[in-house]
């Protein structure tokens, strides 16, 4: 065993599942797949990334800054910050203020009742089928054409009436649900994504920001952030806001820790478990839970991973085989290798590190 490999053992010994994350031995092992990383990024191969933290049982093994960020550098990874509606949800559900993700939409959007394309099938969509993008309405932001184009949404001020007033979507071009693996069929809607905010707002009874902080960032210590928002002033859950680094971490480190933080069940590890399973095919290898990304990464030995992720190649990840939480920060937006450079940051080096160690 290597010096590397004891001070690993003596971190995982000392430190406890569920504790806050440690920051005190980050950058002192001598790991040849992080330092290969490192250099590589330094190099410029991997374009316009600002950040990689890596941490293995709630241990911070790295943690680097590239193209003039720092510690204090808060990062817009837009859609990556879709994920929050699915953590409030858990939480909302937690405090009893929502019953289930079976509950109906427009139980609790009373005020947004839709008066545009009636149908009575809108009124069966449940919080479960926005979450998983998987509802009746027609909105694809892969799809220029498409009614509910996040693009069409920017430029109405009330953005969940723009939601929920879209048709009934048809299947001419794609499989229907029952046709399809869990019963559903994807279509990427950020609209849906910020008519959760309403949801769960209006289910709570106040501000959302004002419910995330009292309930999710003051427990977890994150302080300073710049969250976006709606023109109608609803905190933005299709994405936008900006946190540090370090913020990221904790969450996803939350979300690997089932919930758990400094012993204290902030979201029941039950809605961690819902989300972060397939609901949903979205793509060719790639599942989907409620706004989580389920996706594969490794080299010669894959492993299985849920995710956060953004336009840009912004991801953060969590790996429960390997105890492993990940955040890839980039300012790479509209790029179409995006994606493919943090996807590789963690097939050949990332991956492989952790799967070395152990």
């Amino acid at each position: 065993m290597n010096k590397y490999n004891v001070l690993i053992c003596l971190l995982l010994l000392s430190y406890p599942i569920g504790a806050q994350l440690n920051f005190s031995n980050v950058n002192t092992a001598d790991v040849k797949f992080f330092k290969k990383m490192d250099s590589t990024v330094r190099a410029g191969t991997y374009e316009k990334i600002t950040s990689i933290l890596i941490a293995k049982d709630g241990n911070v093994l790295f943690e680097k800054y590239y193209n003039g960020n720092n510690v204090n550098s808060k990062h817009n990874t837009r859609s990556a910050t879709k994920t929050m509606a699915t953590l409030l949800t858990g939480i909302a559900i937690k405090k009893g203020f929502i019953t289930s993700e079976k509950d109906k939409i427009f139980d609790y959007l009373k005020r947004t009742l839709p008066v545009a394309n009636p149908d009575k099938r809108k009124l069966e969509i449940t919080i479960e089928d926005v979450l998983t993008m998987s509802s009746a309405l027609e909105c694809d932001d892969n799809n220029t054409f498409s009614r509910g184009h996040e693009e069409r949404m920017y430029l109405i001020e009330d953005w969940t009436k723009f939601y929920v007033n879209l048709p009934v979507r048809s299947y001419t071009f794609n499989p229907k649900p029952e046709e399809l693996p869990y019963g559903r069929s994807f279509s990427y809607c950020s609209a849906g994504a910020a008519t959760m905010a309403e949801v769960v707002e209006a289910a709570v009874g106040i501000k959302l920001d004002a419910f995330a902080k009292k309930h999710l960032f003051d427990p977890l210590g994150i302080r300073d952030y710049a969250l976006d928002y709606t023109p109608q002033g609803m905190l933005n859950t299709a994405g936008g806001s900006e946190y540090k680094s370090r913020d990221f971490l904790k969450l996803i480190q939350l979300c690997l820790n089932k919930g758990k933080w400094n012993g204290k069940q902030l979201i029941p590890a039950s809605w961690i478990a819902k989300a972060s399973t397939p609901k949903v095919e979205a793509f060719e290898g790639m599942k989907y839970g409620y706004l989580f990304w389920l996706v594969d990464f490794g080299d010669k030995r894959k492993v299985k991973t849920f995710a956060m992720a953004g336009n840009g190649g912004n991801k953060i990840i969590a790996c429960p085989e390997l105890g492993l939480t990940v955040v890839l920060t980039a300012t790479n937006y509209n790029n179409g290798r995006a994606h493919r450079y943090t996807s590789e940051l963690m097939n050949k080096f990332i991956v492989p590190a952790l799967i070395d160690m152990n």
